[in-house]
């Protein structure tokens, strides 16, 4: 019931032109993405749970699921070697609630002779204001295999 009421009161502040705040989630998944184009791991050690699960598939020889903090780490680490720092996520829209946040981005690379530019949606569970799991998208499974292979 509350939800609703929320709901209907954020709807009314809409209409009568009153400014919006954003979801504290948002904000969180905002300054990850900024840390990571920054290459800034002590902030993104901030921002990332003790015990995250991280499923990081179709990435070629970066494909699995990384447990704890310093295994996410050091994927982004080898992430940045793999690619020689080309990896990049340019984000376009963040949508949150108290669980989950969803980034859309593009992500783009270049390995070798090869690149790659393709729409992605990043999925993160959040708790206590850390990511505790992690999962990502893409429009173009094809693409990554194809870069990575």
């Amino acid at each position: 019931m509350v939800q609703r009421r929320v709901r209907i009161r954020v709807i009314r502040a809409e209409l009568q032109g009153e400014a919006m705040t954003e979801h504290p989630n948002v904000e969180l998944t905002r300054r990850g993405y900024d840390a990571f184009a920054k290459a800034d791991l002590a902030a993104l050690a901030e921002l990332i749970a003790d015990d995250v699960t991280w499923h990081a598939q179709g990435l070629g020889p970066l494909s699995g699921t990384y447990h704890g903090r310093d295994e996410v780490l050091n994927f982004f680490v080898r992430l940045a070697e793999e690619t020689g720092g080309t990896f990049r996520l340019d984000v376009h829209d963040v949508l949150a609630n108290d669980e989950h946040a969803v980034a859309l981005c593009t992500l783009s690379a270049s390995r070798g002779n090869k690149s790659v530019e393709v729409p992605v949606a990043n999925i993160s569970h959040i708790r206590d204001g850390k990511v505790t799991e992690f999962w990502g998208a893409t429009t173009d499974p094809q693409a990554s295999i194809d870069f990575w292979s």
